[in-house]
């Protein structure tokens, strides 16, 4: 990831809830979002972690993303994660 991307993420909160969002720096906003200064949605269900993420080319892009994915339901959202983290196993296999 180079000075000019951006990343669309979701984040499970505690509570089971999905947060999606969009940053520039990824590891500082999922830090901020525990450190309980983040989105106040997500003030109320800590600790979060981070389901997925997607890099895109601009900030702008980024934000786009972000809006679609929130349109998204649950069950979608859940299937979007899923089909990441079998991409994930996939690819962690091919290396090994």
């Amino acid at each position: 990831m180079n000075t000019t991307d951006a990343v669309v993420y979701i984040v499970e909160c505690a509570d089971g809830s999905f947060y999606t969002g969009a940053t520039k720096n990824l590891e500082k906003r999922i830090q901020v979002h525990n450190e309980g200064k983040g989105a106040k949605y997500t003030r109320a269900r800590l600790p979060v972690r981070l389901v997925y993420s997607e890099i895109l080319e601009d900030y702008n892009a980024a934000l786009r993303r972000e809006k679609a994915l929130q349109k998204l339901s649950r069950r979608e959202k859940k299937s979007l994660i899923e089909q990441k983290m079998s991409l994930n196993s996939v690819s962690d296999l091919a290396i090994e």
